[in-house]
């Protein structure tokens, strides 16, 4: 009959062994490592979900079989080369940079041999990121919008909504220039309907944020085109709380801006394309190689129109407008 001292040494044991056992499982599970620029996750939950989605798809489960290690910048831009480098040293199966092209460069710049999978509004091929849409090649694909094409058609619904504005802007984030391909674009569209756009940057700061568009009637803006970054997905209810302030028609890249509060936007699914980070992901984890998956572009656009906010800020959208909403809020 074993003692009871025997017995509980033999219990203590196999409760200590326990621990490093669970451990040693999840590190043994292939790691997604994800490199975030936002400081706060827990404000869009919605596009996290969307990932882990993704990779459900494709059979992958968060804790299950799969650990998902998650790196963010704060913010701050310069720290996403040495956050790349340690997802590198960490030894994670795939990078992913959802929504953030700087992430992606500085993953590649980091490694050559472990895949990223990335997803962001620009041109890969002209940033240097990938050699081709079709193939790849290399470590490195995703998905991309083609912003260079559909920045025009953005303009162009302002135009409609406001065929009497002379003069737009295009508002930026000087950490995310956008590439020269697409203010030339817009440069052109608005020259082909007599018309003038100047390019404005936003600061970091909620403060500067509201200096900078209440200088825009100085400068006589009519109406703004809010280009994409991760930053100003951010603080998108700030935006629609202020261009409201200001009586400033504004036209964005993804329907959470208009859900927010914001005037309207057109653009592909931004939660869509974190689901497909995912589902890329979960593919080259079962085998595939980055540079045979195409760079995807979106299969659909939407235009989605907040009618409270235009009536809020003295607007009456065309009904040739609101026939082709997607969407219209109320």
């Amino acid at each position: 009959m074993m003692r009871r001292r025997e017995f509980i040494t033999l219990l203590g044991g196999a409760a200590a062994a326990w621990p490093r056992g669970a451990r040693a499982q999840r590190q043994a599970l292939p790691v997604v490592g994800h490199l975030d620029v936002l400081p706060n996750p827990e404000g869009r939950p919605h596009l996290f979900a969307a990932i882990r989605k993704g990779l459900n798809e494709t059979g992958y489960v968060e804790g299950q079989n799969v650990v998902i290690d998650y790196l963010s910048a704060e913010g701050q831009i310069d720290r996403l080369p040495a956050l790349a480098s340690e997802l590198v040293r960490r030894r994670v199966a795939v990078i992913i940079t959802p929504g953030n092209r700087l992430g992606a460069q500085a993953a590649k710049a980091a490694t050559a041999t472990i895949p990223i999978v990335f997803s962001y509004g620009g041109d890969p091929v002209e940033t240097g990121l990938v050699a081709s849409l079709n193939r790849p090649s290399g470590n490195i694909t995703g998905f991309t919008e083609m912003a260079t094409e559909i920045a025009p058609k953005r303009l162009g619904i302002m135009h409609e909504l406001l065929p009497a504005a002379a003069r737009f802007a295009l508002l930026v984030d000087p950490a995310v220039p956008p590439p020269t391909g697409l203010i030339t674009s817009l440069q052109v569209a608005a020259s082909s309907i007599g018309r003038e756009i100047e390019v404005v940057h936003v600061p970091g700061t909620t403060d500067e944020i509201d200096k900078v568009l209440a200088s825009l009637g100085q400068k006589r803006i009519d109406a703004v085109l809010v280009n994409a970054s991760a930053r100003f997905y951010g603080l998108r209810l700030r935006f629609a709380v202020l261009t409201a302030r200001h009586a400033l028609p504004a036209i964005y890249w993804d329907r959470a801006f208009p859900d927010a509060g914001g005037l309207m936007s057109y653009g592909s699914s931004v939660e869509d394309m974190f689901r497909q980070v995912g589902v890329y992901a979960g593919r080259i984890l079962k085998g595939e190689k980055p540079g045979d998956l195409p760079v995807q572009r979106p299969t659909k656009y939407e235009l989605v129109i907040n009618i409270k906010t235009a009536k809020a800020i003295g607007l009456t959208a065309p009904p040739s407008l609101l026939a082709r909403a997607d969407e219209v809020i109320e």
